[in-house]
């Protein structure tokens, strides 16, 4: 006979947390019963597969190799179930989102009402942060970036492109003049944001293919873009924008580009995932969501 599956799924947990208690309140079962899961799929196949002590819990050889295995028909289980729901076309459930700030106050937030109107069955938990997030690790279904992407353990789906422009307010630019080119920005207070990976540094290249970097310098660090916007429009100090964060205030004139003739390398926004062979009906929904109100030709900041 065929070991139970739930019987693999609690072993699996145990084994990846260490502790009989610990898997217990991760499946929302009690101990005692973890610890009779365990010891049927043992005498089901006929293995020790954990030693126990007081103290601690230890994977026995074949325990080793059974652990490995049931990582995997867990795995093959819930993706077979997921695929069901595609099947039927249910989209429901909770989705976790995780999105920049900025970006998800200013772009993201005004548009969810949509989403969750279309899909009334979907709940949302959105966490909104700048630094960079392990979407396996913290839990995550689906997140948006404006970057370029390295991790190759990830579905990424490209939306808009994402420029970066100088601005400043215009009473900054009355007061210090305008830059001729980026050479000139050296002498020009910046406002820096801290999670890049090179804030005082910037390079920029024209259409006939002169390029200049330059050292920036400014007193106002800062890890978050919308703090440094409000700085920004009071005439503190310059800053190398994304459009998505600063195209609302050039059309008002309340911030001015300037070296329109130089550009930075461009960046994308992406809608990315964790990579699974059956995606989800509820991280599909919004995957075509993000699409539809960000894709090329659609996203508000573009043209």
């Amino acid at each position: 006979m065929i070991a139970d599956l739930n019987g693999f799924a609690v072993f699996a947990k145990v084994a990846e947390l260490g502790s009989f208690t610990a898997a217990g309140e991760a499946l929302g079962l009690s101990k005692s019963m973890v610890s009779r899961q365990v010891s049927a799929l043992e005498e089901q196949l006929g293995a020790r597969l954990l030693n126990r002590t007081t103290r601690r819990i230890a994977l026995t050889e074949a325990g080793a190799v059974v652990f490995e295995r049931a990582q995997r028909i867990v795995s093959e289980a819930t993706e077979a179930a997921a695929e069901a729901t595609c099947v039927e076309g249910a989209v429901r459930g909770t989705l976790r989102i995780n999105a920049p700030m900025s970006f998800g106050i200013r772009q993201l937030g005004p548009v969810m009402p949509d989403f969750m109107a279309r899909y009334p069955e979907i709940n949302i938990d959105l966490v909104l942060n700048d630094r960079r997030v392990d979407l396996i690790e913290e839990g995550f279904d689906v997140s948006l970036r404006i970057s370029a992407l390295t991790d190759s353990s990830l579905i990424a789906r490209q939306l808009a492109p994402v420029e970066r422009y100088i601005v400043g307010a215009p009473s900054y630019f009355e007061k210090r003049g305008r830059p001729k080119r980026p050479a000139d920005l050296a002498d020009h207070d910046f406002l820096l944001y801290t999670l890049l990976a090179r804030p005082n540094q910037l390079e920029m290249t024209n259409a006939a293919g002169e390029k200049e970097q330059v050292e920036l310098k400014g007193r106002f660090l800062c890890n978050n873009a919308d703090a440094m916007l409000g700085m920004m429009l009071k005439g503190m100090g310059l800053v190398f924008s994304p459009d998505v964060l600063c195209h609302e205030h050039l059309k008002s004139g309340k911030l001015v580009r300037v070296l329109e003739d130089w550009t930075m390398p461009p960046l994308t926004l992406h809608v990315i995932y964790p990579h699974a062979r059956h995606l989800a009906a509820k991280v599909r929904a919004f995957v075509d969501f993000t699409v539809e109100k960000f894709g090329p030709g659609k996203a508000p900041w573009v043209g």
